[in-house]
């Protein structure tokens, strides 16, 4: 399928530039290419040239006086042809530069091609803005569900990766953050009572069941989400999604809000609780953030069903993102019985950036 790549070519030069020099230098380049030119002057902020070519393709050349000099290259094809055309034409404006500037510049750049409306979106974002393109060759799963969109995506390295609503959420390479939201080994599960709120991928429900405990219960309120997992994400759920009660667990398609309440008011207890519902919200405004009111909400009821000596776990979000995870602590003392709280900084591979984990359980009193 024909998709619209965008190339960049980046000179810094080591001092003012020319604006004039540089224009006369490089227009030769494009007449040479039979590209119709047009050209915007700024008395005190440079040129921005264009050339269109008739195919369609175009180039903007952008001359700034302080010594930067851009070029942008568009074209829309999926014929090889029309690439190497475009790398050509990168290649003899780089040459040229050269031959003119030599001493003068500092540094040159190029990047990967941007490409843009294609079959296959291989561009998802980290929690704190960097642009990633992954090495996705296939769309394996893309629907709809009443909650949210469920893409599970296939990568040369990471195997299938699920993507919830445009966040990356798991991939088959991510045993690193299962173990890290069930305390990275340092727990005995042995005849314990556990609680998942969320975890439709399984990977946390498919490790723990190996660790023999009494009962796990997860409530997972999106059925496609277990279904596109039980499908196609079975490195990481194993056989456990094959049946919806196993002999020591059970998963309820249900809202956990209204089981967590439902719990604590029958006196339900757990050794342990693992929210696998959503990272710390990245907005720094949590009296106006409806996901902030959401996570305290779940922190307490939490908190009401967990046993004196038991542990919560959580992820955080990237370790970036110092503010959003200080407001999180800061949430940690408003709930209704004082806690204590440990972190940890784990590596998840294909979210390519670091990741913290929370360890939380109620405070002893002393006697």
């Amino acid at each position: 399928m024909a998709a619209a790549r965008h190339s960049t070519l980046d000179f810094l030069l080591r001092a003012p530039a020319d604006c004039n020099a540089v224009l006369k230098g490089l227009q030769p380049v494009f007449q040479e290419q039979g590209m119709t030119e047009t050209i915007h002057n700024w008395e005190d902020h440079g040129y921005l040239a264009t050339y269109i070519n008739k195919n369609g393709s175009f180039s903007n050349l952008r001359i700034y006086p302080h010594g930067l000099v851009l070029l942008d290259l568009q074209s829309y094809s999926d014929d090889m042809e029309r690439r190497d055309e475009v790398d050509h034409l990168r290649n003899k404006i780089e040459e040229r530069m050269k031959e003119l500037f030599r001493s003068s510049i500092k540094r040159v750049k190029r990047l990967p091609a941007v490409v843009r409306g294609g079959a296959i979106d291989r561009y998802w974002p980290t929690a704190d803005g960097r642009l990633v393109e992954y090495d996705i060759d296939q769309v394996v799963y893309d629907e709809d569900s009443p909650y949210q969109n469920i893409k599970i995506l296939h990568s040369k390295q990471f195997g299938n990766i699920l993507i919830l609503s445009g966040d990356v959420n798991l991939a088959e390479s991510d045993l690193a953050y299962t173990q890290a939201i069930m305390g990275s080994g340092k727990e005995d599960y042995t005849g314990k009572e556990v609680l998942i709120l969320g975890g439709g991928d399984g990977g946390i429900l498919y490790e723990i069941v190996k660790l023999k405990p009494k009962m796990v219960t997860m409530v997972e309120i999106d059925q496609m989400v277990i279904d596109g997992c039980r499908k196609y994400m079975r490195k990481t759920c194993g056989d456990v999604l094959d049946n919806l009660k196993g002999e020591c667990y059970q998963v309820l398609i249900e809202d956990c809000i209204p089981v967590l309440k439902r719990y604590a008011k029958e006196g339900r207890m757990f050794d342990y609780v693992i929210n696998d519902l959503t990272a710390v919200p990245i907005s720094t405004s949590p009296e106006e953030d409806s996901t902030w009111e959401f996570l305290r909400l779940i922190l307490d009821l939490s908190m009401k069903v967990l046993k004196h000596d038991g542990k919560y776990f959580t992820q955080g979000n990237c370790v970036n993102l110092i503010e959003a995870l200080t407001l999180y602590e800061e949430q940690l003392s408003r709930l209704y019985c004082p806690v204590e709280f440990s972190k940890e900084t784990v590596c998840v591979p294909s979210y390519m950036e670091l990741w913290v984990f929370y360890t939380i359980w109620k405070k002893r009193t002393e006697v």
